[in-house]
């Protein structure tokens, strides 16, 4: 159960203020915020979500106990970078209106984000990679439904920046501090 609630917390930490998040807003401006939209956020959510369990059960398989806790390290230090990292998304001059290409698009954005490599980590070190997708899908179709809600008054409302650097700064210290103890320093 600890892979199912790290994952979710961890993958709506990771996700908040990101391209994703940012694109579901803006989309849900510009089309309303309109159910089709909110489906098809969740269905790239769980997509994901489930490639990268499935990606972390197979790294599971090729890596003995001490490197699994520190691929946990690494994956909360390129989540705790990728936090760091100023978002500048462009707008979608044309958004299209077709829902598999949001799907798609969405998809694209959370494959490569630092929410999925954690669930990636969670999976191949909690020996439960099915609880940690489940995690991780609900982590990300909730950020997803936040951005959703919100219309396009995410950024409005909130300070995405500082809320990026408070978590980064957050997931570094769990960073190190797991890091240490994979080598037996703590």
């Amino acid at each position: 159960m600890p892979a199912f609630f790290f994952a979710l917390l961890a993958t709506f930490l990771a996700a908040t203020g990101g391209r994703d998040q940012r694109l579901v807003s803006v989309l849900a401006r510009r089309l309303g915020a309109n159910g089709p939209l909110l489906v098809a956020g969740w269905i790239a959510s769980i997509a994901t979500a489930a490639i990268a369990a499935f990606a972390g059960a197979a790294l599971a398989q090729l890596m003995p106990p001490a490197g699994k806790a520190m691929f946990v390290a690494l994956a909360l230090l390129l989540g705790a970078g990728e936090l760091a990292w100023p978002v500048r998304p462009r707008e979608p001059t044309e958004p299209t209106r077709s829902l598999v290409a949001i799907t798609l698009v969405i998809a694209a954005r959370q494959l490569v984000d630092a929410a999925r490599f954690l669930i990636v980590a969670f999976a191949a070190s909690a020996g439960s990679p099915g609880l940690a997708g489940a995690g991780g899908a609900l982590g990300g179709g909730a950020a997803l439904t936040l951005a959703w809600a919100m219309s396009g008054q995410m950024e409005a409302r909130l300070p995405l920046a500082s809320i990026r650097l408070a978590i980064a700064a957050a997931m570094l210290l769990a960073a190190v501090w797991t890091g240490l103890a994979a080598r037996g320093i703590v």
